[in-house]
């Protein structure tokens, strides 16, 4: 696992922390930083907050975004990607606007998204709208890029995974 560096934030950081949660995902997300705040460093400058042993955000330089585990807590706007696209977003790769069947209409450029599949309905990965909701599903280009899907390294630090 390519973890840098880990370490416990001190209350101005949990502080800083929270209001740019608060600034991203509204004042409900205030209470959520709880516990003990930890900070997972991972190879390429993303980092995860873990809060009460889970992790829960992740910080790229795209911005703050919930984790697959904690999307119960924060959610996101919602796009629905077919089966055919499933293996290669498992897998990392950015979502395609030709597999996408269909995209909530407030996504706006730079919005977190979930990606779901439309067989099950189960939560795929955590992405960075490109496009806004209502053009995403077109005949080419990319429209979402993947920053953390089930099986990665934030995925395997969490009770899920099997790190």
């Amino acid at each position: 696992m390519p973890i840098i560096r880990r370490y416990h934030l001190q209350k101005a950081e949990v502080k800083q922390l929270s209001s740019e949660l608060v600034e991203r995902y509204g004042n409900a997300a205030s209470e959520l930083l709880t516990g003990a705040i930890e900070i997972v460093k991972l190879e390429g400058g993303r980092k995860v907050v873990f809060a009460s042993g889970k992790p829960f955000l992740l910080k790229t330089s795209d911005g703050l975004f919930p984790t697959l585990t904690s999307l119960d807590q924060i959610p996101l706007k919602r796009v629905v990607i077919d089966m055919g696209a499933v293996p290669h977003v498992v897998g990392g790769a950015d979502i395609m606007a030709p597999g996408v069947v269909k995209a909530d209409e407030g996504i706006m450029p730079n919005d977190g998204v979930v990606i779901i599949d439309e067989r099950h309905g189960k939560p795929l990965a955590i992405g960075l709208a490109l496009v806004a909701g209502p053009t995403m599903k077109s005949p080419k280009g990319r429209a979402i890029k993947n920053l953390h899907y089930v099986g990665d390294n934030v995925w395997k630090l969490g009770p899920t995974g099997k790190g």
